[in-house]
Order: structure tokens, then C-alpha cells, then sequence
């Protein structure tokens, strides 16, 4: 139960940052990535697979999250969370920056909303701020524009 609602709570907490996220001045990294589809929710997680496969990633995990919340009382649409990343990359960042741990790997969660589909993410690039390691910026970097990548596959 209390999973559930830590859950819910970070669900929330996403779409508040999307709404904080809107008048962002320009040059900074937005909070949140975001893509509304208007396929299947099927289609759509199918799209987000091969969207991650294609982008060099390996699909390591999906989390179906509705489940848990149906279980609770909730009415839910479909909810999951999409864990992927590069192996090698994952172990050895996790190994040499442990405090990285809880951001691997990536994640993106896909929900249908009425006729539409949404997949969002945390802006990767966003970690940045709270670890400044210059070793680390290249990574944030490029997950966040392979993270647009992936939305914008998604999108087409």
C-alpha cells in the first residue's frame, strides 16, 4: 500500500513539473520530456519499444503500474514504466558513481489518457545540476537527446 502511494505521489509530482516546466526560460533543460500520440495505447508502447531498441538501447524492464493501483480502488487507464538502458554503460557508471544508482537505468512511463497515449521522462540533462561531475555531463547530454529521439520516433 505504501508503494502505491508513493507511486501516485510521483506520478503527481510529474505532472506538476510538466505545468512548472511551461514558462522555463529558454537555455535551461526542461524538467520533463514529454510525447501525446494519438494511438493505442498498444501501438503506442509497441512504438516506444522499437523506438528504444532502435536507439541502441536494450529494453531491460516494463513495470506495469495499473495493476497495483485497480487492486487499490483506483479507476486507472493503462499505466507502465519502461526501464532501459546500455548494460555495459549502466554497470560500469553504477560501479564508478554509485549515487547514480537510483536514475538507472533510464525510464520512461507511457499512460493512456482518453483517446491519446503519453510517454514522458525526467530530462536527463536535469542531473546535471545535482551532480556537476564533468565526467558525467557527456552522458546527461546524450540521453537527453536520445531521450528526444525516442519521443520524436514515437511521434511519426
Amino acid at each position: 500500500m505504501k508503494n502505491i502511494a508513493t507511486l501516485l505521489f510521483s506520478f503527481w509530482l510529474l505532472f506538476f513539473s510538466a505545468v512548472v516546466n511551461a514558462d522555463q526560460p529558454p537555455g535551461t533543460a526542461q524538467e520533463l520530456l514529454m510525447a501525446r500520440v494519438t494511438n493505442t495505447f498498444p501501438e503506442a508502447m509497441n512504438a516506444l519499444q522499437q523506438s528504444i531498441v532502435k536507439s541502441g538501447y536494450k529494453l531491460m524492464r516494463v513495470q506495469r503500474v495499473d495493476i497495483g493501483l485497480t487492486m487499490s480502488g483506483y479507476k486507472t487507464a493503462e499505466y507502465r514504466i519502461v526501464f532501459f538502458g546500455k548494460q555495459d554503460e549502466i554497470q560500469g557508471l553504477a560501479a564508478k558513481y554509485p549515487h547514480l544508482i537510483p536514475f538507472l537505468p533510464l525510464k520512461l512511463v507511457i499512460y493512456a489518457e482518453g483517446d491519446e497515449t503519453i510517454v514522458l521522462g525526467t530530462n536527463p540533462a536535469k542531473l546535471a545540476e545535482f551532480y556537476p561531475d564533468k565526467n558525467l555531463e557527456p552522458y546527461f547530454l546524450r540521453w537527453e537527446k536520445d531521450f528526444r529521439i525516442i519521443l520524436e520516433k514515437i511521434r511519426s
